[in-house]
């Protein structure tokens, strides 16, 4: 080990100076150690080093944009119990669009009249609806919130609507029918019962 790091200073200086060639560390009689191993083995390719470069994020404080800034403050605030209750899901059914406040108005009666024992509560900033164990059953997610196309209506995995092998979940809202309405309904009574 002491022959290398006296190697390498001898091996740096030479670097630093042109007049002196090169010596192959691999030669015992250019290095002054004939019959001592080769320092590098030859067997051995060359080190690489690869370039790493990092994808580039959109110019944002903190490394979020104001929309995951403006979800992770209401995630925090209903966490710390400040999205309980029908007064904070009738707050957040008003801050929406207006097409999107009619559904979530029509979908909030409709949960209150089939299943009242379902707690109203706002859910990463969604109106939702939870069980007495305060877990989440069902709840709606405005167009806006994502830039989707349409509202969604989902159920979580408390909802016993469990049919077979397999089962719809959440369903797409452009405007509700009397018939749709009936349909929710009996989703809302089946995955509570």
């Amino acid at each position: 080990m002491l022959y290398q790091l006296s190697h390498f200073r001898i091996r740096r200086s030479r670097r630093n100076d042109p007049s002196i060639s090169p010596r192959n560390p691999n030669d015992p009689t250019e290095c002054g150690t004939a019959g001592a191993a080769p320092l590098y083995p030859s067997a051995m390719p060359p080190k690489k080093t690869a370039k790493k470069t990092l994808p580039k994020r959109a110019k944002t404080t903190g490394g979020l944009t104001a929309e995951e800034r403006a979800a992770l403050r209401e995630t925090m605030l209903e966490r710390k119990g400040q999205g309980e209750g029908e007064a904070a899901v009738l707050a957040k059914v008003a801050t929406m669009t207006p097409a999107d406040r009619t559904l979530a108005q029509r979908i909030h009666a409709i949960v209150r009249a089939s299943a009242p024992e379902l707690t109203p509560k706002t859910w990463y900033g969604m109106p939702a609806y939870a069980n007495k164990a305060g877990k989440v059953v069902c709840f709606f997610q405005d167009a806006a919130k994502f830039k989707a196309r349409y509202a969604t209506f989902g159920f979580s995995d408390e909802a016993h609507l469990d049919d077979g092998n397999t089962w719809p979940t959440s369903f797409a809202l452009t405007k509700l029918t009397p018939a749709d309405e009936a349909k929710i309904t009996a989703l809302v009574k089946k995955a509570v019962s």
